[in-house]
């Protein structure tokens, strides 16, 4: 089974989301033959490479919330992260443009280790308090997870690698993918937002069953066949 996944690295249900798919998962009886693809979508394409503020006041500009409903808000969600055993800190997160912490997912993907490259940005944003827009960042989460520094340089200003990008945004789009998390099983079910464990867990057994309908139960034992049979 092949899973596709569209999220953003600034989007704080997307790590969230991870989380809990990730659960389902661990307890699925074939998550062996289960692969996934990171693909890559942006909440915001128009917000600068760096941005002179907090996220309160991000979200106030560009929502037209108020202060004090962005902090009841970002309470809320990082309740949620904490269920889930993230510890998210509002008040020391960078704001910044994902475009290029996108550019290292896809190098990321070419070398093999996506997933933990996946995982090393949303923890920079949401946990640490990195910036996903400085380069210097990216570098060192790609060698953390052994992309050498001149590859992640390179990729992320390659204009194939920001071809694939752009791919992804539109396959996004053709899909009618309006929000994320958003999960693709085998092209043929998908899971919007971040569900409880057991919703993944029934759209993975649910797409399981459907890709493979014959399911053996039991061993090996007595039949015959057009050579004849078991004695």
């Amino acid at each position: 089974m092949h899973i596709d996944i569209w999220s953003d690295i600034a989007c704080p249900w997307c790590y969230i989301g991870k989380r809990r798919f990730e659960s389902a998962l661990a307890g699925f009886a074939h998550k062996d033959d289960v692969t996934v693809t990171w693909h890559s979508y942006q909440l915001d394409p128009s917000l600068p490479r760096h941005y002179d503020g907090t996220e309160v006041d991000y979200l106030v500009q560009r929502k037209g919330m108020a202060a004090d409903q962005v902090r009841q808000m970002t309470a809320h969600v990082a309740e949620q992260a904490a269920g889930e055993g993230l510890t998210y800190d509002f008040d020391s997160l960078v704001v910044a443009n994902s475009l290029r912490a996108h550019h290292l997912l896809h190098v990321a993907a070419r070398a093999g280790v996506q997933d933990e490259v996946k995982e090393a940005l949303l923890d920079a944003h949401f946990v640490r308090g990195l910036d996903i827009g400085d380069d210097d960042v990216l570098v060192a989460i790609g060698g953390a997870a052994g992309v050498d520094e001149a590859t992640v340089r390179a990729g992320l200003d390659d204009p194939e690698i920001g071809r694939e990008v752009q791919g992804d945004f539109d396959t996004a789009r053709s899909l009618g993918i309006q929000g994320v998390p958003f999960f693709v099983l085998d092209m043929k079910y998908a899971v919007s937002g971040a569900q409880p464990a057991e919703v993944f867990t029934q759209a993975l057994e649910q797409a399981w069953r459907e890709g493979n309908p014959l399911q053996p139960i039991g061993g090996d034992a007595a039949a015959c066949g057009p050579d004849g049979c078991a004695i």
